[in-house]
């Protein structure tokens, strides 16, 4: 087990998962190969690859970097990504002295959740496939903007609610 481990680098069981996932993903493309419109999809799939990693992925790059800049004080402990010639994780968030929780994923895991819902619902919220949107669901896409707008406040207002418990918790442990 222990050579497993060091020649493939993970447990066994990641090596399931993946084969599990592969399978999955290959039933999936043998069915939709029949289809009709699998060209389309798969120039949408391609697509959507392209956008994600030459737009998405270094907007929200650059908007998560800046907000650890903004939320870490001149005397906090730096991120190890930070420092130059250190390497860090990714994920790594900066470290607070005295065991105060970080702002940093109270901000990042709304904004997450909101981008994801906007990137679903983008046409519906943008007012765009009206008809094929009611001729699906017998709706109108009128209320998707407000809908998404007050999702998204109620998910920044409940992640700010428990990162202020989180701080008066941590402030009365402390003292």
């Amino acid at each position: 087990m222990v050579e497993f481990r060091r020649r493939y680098g993970a447990a066994p069981w990641h090596l399931l998962l993946l084969f599990g996932c592969f399978a999955v993903t290959g039933g999936i493309a043998l069915r939709l190969a029949g289809e009709p419109t699998a060209g389309r999809m798969l120039l949408w799939f391609l697509g959507a690859v392209v956008a994600h990693d030459l737009l998405l992925f270094p907007a929200y790059a650059l908007a998560d970097r800046a907000l650890r800049r903004a939320l870490r004080p001149d005397d906090a402990p730096r991120t190890p990504g930070d420092e130059p010639g250190v390497a860090g994780r990714p994920g790594d968030a900066p470290v607070r002295d005295g065991g105060r929780p970080s702002a940093l994923n109270h901000v990042r895991v709304p904004a997450l959740a909101a981008g994801l819902l906007l990137l679903v619902y983008l046409p519906g919220v943008l007012g765009l496939g009206g008809d094929t949107y009611a001729a699906a669901t017998g709706l109108t896409p009128s209320p998707l903007l407000d809908r998404w707008l007050a999702l998204t406040a109620v998910l920044f207002a409940a992640s700010g609610a428990i990162y202020a418990l989180r701080r008066l918790r941590g402030g009365r442990a402390g003292a």
